[in-house]
């Protein structure tokens, strides 16, 4: 699905100044906040129009926004829950949610808890990008479970104590300890249920995985780790941890692929033409006569794409000139000729190695 432009959706201009884009983000919010507004599609605007906020008041957010566009968040949260608008912006609202609906709103927001998995990727799937679809084990909310009001904290979730002291009466409020916090306890808990109302199921997770990821990065699925408890909230996410898996040929820094291309004394002498392994097919290389061994040679874009926006980087391929170790009678003769021979007398080289070197990865 095409995400809507985020000044688009605050109904500003590029130019907006701080102060504006917090004015357009309140006016927003006061609308579509689900306890003041009814309407089916009044909660996904509110979070909506919270993203936009969240990167269009951060600078260096908003820096990558405007010049990435919606790419520059991939491998971000993936989307708000009300629970983060509320911790995140709720002094933007200042007094107008301090009405009891706001106070219930933010206490049935229990969130469950996370989830990890790890995802292995080949190179191919790095450089394009895919979509996996990964069978999770989540606790959902289980049917049959009968939940009764609980007596101990009269349905709030919390208990409320009142001492005297010599400074004055002092209140303390904790969790309830018979339903922790939920305001509601369990009756019946039918068989392979725990005692949150969840029961563990496995479920078919489409997870959507952009190009250019690196090994160890998490992304993160909203709502699709355990439900809170007795679903009495919002369900945690599912975080997914990159694995690579090493190619047989080409090795990975960064953006840039490495490949060791041995080739013959001839064809280092005379010349040749060599096919390569790239990330996404093969590359036809020309050799120039006289290629000295140590020689890296660059294939521009033909590495990985870049995470946080548009290009790639490099194909590097190092020229190893392979010695032969056995030769017959002949082929010794032929080289005890020529050895002497002034072309084939070792010249140094114009460049030292670490020139080189220092020369490639400055270019």
């Amino acid at each position: 699905m095409i995400k809507k432009d985020y000044y688009e959706i605050l109904g500003i201009s590029r130019e907006a100044s701080t102060d504006e884009i917090k004015k357009a983000y309140r006016k927003l919010a006061l609308k579509y906040h689900p306890d003041k507004n009814k309407e089916k599609q009044a909660e996904e605007k509110f979070k909506e129009a919270a993203e936009a906020y969240d990167i269009l008041s951060n600078p260096e957010k908003k820096k990558r926004y405007d010049k990435f566009g919606h790419s520059s968040s991939q491998g971000d949260s993936g989307g708000m829950n009300m629970e983060d608008i509320f911790t995140n912006f709720g002094e933007i609202f200042g007094d107008a949610f301090s009405f009891s609906g706001f106070s219930n709103y933010k206490k049935k927001n229990i969130k469950g808890s996370d989830l990890r998995i790890k995802v292995k990727l080949t190179l191919n799937e790095i450089l394009k990008g895919i979509e996996k679809k990964m069978k999770v084990q989540r606790m959902k909310m289980a049917k049959g479970v009968e939940l009764i009001f609980c007596k101990n904290c009269n349905g709030t979730g919390q208990i409320t104590r009142v001492t005297n002291t010599i400074l004055g009466i002092m209140h303390t409020t904790t969790t309830c300890s018979i339903c922790g916090g939920l305001g509601k306890k369990s009756e019946r808990l039918p068989k392979g249920v725990n005692n949150q109302g969840l029961k563990k199921k496995e479920e078919l997770v489409s997870i959507t995985i952009p190009p250019g990821v690196t090994e160890g990065i998490q992304l993160k699925i909203s709502g699709k780790g355990n439900d809170a408890p007795f679903g009495n909230g919002i369900p945690g996410d599912l975080l997914v941890v990159i694995e690579e898996i090493p190619h047989e040929k080409l090795k990975r820094e960064g953006k840039n692929l490495h490949y060791d291309l041995y080739i013959s004394f001839p064809d280092a002498v005379l010349g040749a033409y060599e096919e390569v392994p790239t990330g996404d097919g093969k590359a036809r290389l020309k050799i120039d006569a006289g290629t000295q061994s140590g020689k890296t040679l660059r294939l521009k874009g033909k590495g990985l794409p870049f995470l946080e926006g548009y290009g790639r980087g490099d194909l590097l391929i190092h020229i190893i000139v392979w010695t032969p170790k056995n030769l017959n009678e002949e082929q010794k003769k032929m080289f005890k000729q020529i050895k002497n021979e002034e072309n084939f007398i070792p010249q140094k080289s114009e460049k030292s190695f670490f020139e080189k070197v220092r020369e490639m990865f400055s270019s």
